[in-house]
């Protein structure tokens, strides 16, 4: 219910270039409301959920990172909202770099672009930080050197490893190793022990699942892992693993290939020298933004229904006649 409602409200009232439009516009704007509060939390600590709702929503001494405090502002943890304000920082760029918005009032986009950048440093999520770096890089790929392959490559990247870990192949000794050794010389021991703990637990959670690997073991805590006592021993972060456990590979299957299907044929229908036109531009960034947060679900599972929202938008655009490269040939094309 959580991802099939606003799946479903994209596919049927945001499937076109202009509601892509509004999606990517309505991300930038409600970041811009989160600035003074995510720049507020970063100086008094996270605070304001437990003044108005009385309470924290995680453990206060998570908030700490980075020699700062990391804001929660009203969202579930500190990395939802690092994702969120990722996604504002790249779409910002995008729609600055596109001309989609050149101002916000008397203030021109670059300003506001250094603006959302700081805010988002702020954060201190340093996973959101390398997803901007690779925002970015696809952004710059596109741009100046008239290259998909990056975006392709991130997509690929993902396919490998949820084969990889479907099939019991990805070996902690070997592969798990080098991402963990390589993670703790970016973002310090800390983030990598975190890393490693992850791996460990999704160890041992394929090897329950592979005992149902086609539909999975269903809810009711089924596809945990506990001991002899009957002790939960297993600890489940990411969204793929949850899945794999719950609902097999088919269901796996569905929530993967319903977010980067869409955004794999758009990147194939549209080369790249379209990726920055005002009408493509802003399903673009949304397209990069999907994929990265579906590089996320590999780590974590931190829901926002309006990544899902964009999901259903991008099917929706790729059905209709609307989206032909024809519409792209106007210097200022009607947006529905």
């Amino acid at each position: 219910m959580a991802e099939g409602v606003p799946y479903i409200f994209g596919r049927l009232y945001f499937g076109s270039f202009g509601g892509l439009r509004k999606i990517a516009l309505g991300i930038f704007w409600g970041g811009l409301i989160y600035v003074p509060l995510c720049l507020l939390e970063s100086r008094i600590s996270p605070q304001l959920h437990r003044m108005v709702y009385g309470f924290h929503q995680i453990e206060f001494g998570k908030s700490y990172r980075l020699g700062g405090f990391r804001p929660t502002v009203f969202m579930s943890h500190g990395l939802t909202v690092g994702m969120w304000m990722m996604a504002v920082a790249l779409i910002a760029i995008w729609i600055w770099q596109s001309k989609t918005l050149k101002r916000v009032g008397p203030i021109p986009m670059n300003l506001i672009v250094v603006v959302l950048v700081i805010t988002f440093i702020l954060v201190r999520s340093t996973g959101a930080y390398l997803y901007l770096l690779m925002g970015v890089t696809i952004m710059v790929g596109a741009k100046w050197l008239r290259n998909s392959i990056l975006m392709i490559a991130l997509i690929g990247m993902i396919t490998l490893y949820l084969l990889m870990g479907i099939t019991g192949s990805f070996n902690m000794e070997t592969q798990g190793s080098r991402i963990v050794n390589f993670a703790a010389s970016v973002a310090g021991p800390d983030r990598a022990q975190s890393l490693e703990f992850r791996f460990e637990n999704e160890e041992i959670l394929v090897e329950k699942a592979r005992q149902r690997i086609i539909f999975g073991w269903g809810g009711w805590g089924r596809s945990r892992v506990y001991n002899e006592y009957g002790e939960d021993i297993s600890t489940t972060d990411s969204l793929w693993i949850i899945t794999l456990g719950q609902q097999g590979v088919v269901g796996l299957f569905a929530i993967f290939a319903v977010a980067l299907v869409p955004v794999a044929l758009l990147t194939i229908k549209y080369p790249p020298r379209h990726w920055f036109h005002p009408t493509l531009g802003p399903a673009m960034a949304l397209a990069v933004v999907v994929t990265l947060y579906m590089v996320d679900c590999l780590l974590n599972y931190k829901p926002n229904p309006v990544f899902i929202l964009s999901c259903g938008a991008l099917t929706g655009l790729l059905s209709t006649k609307q989206s032909t490269r024809s519409q792209l040939s106007y210097r200022k094309p009607k947006l529905n």
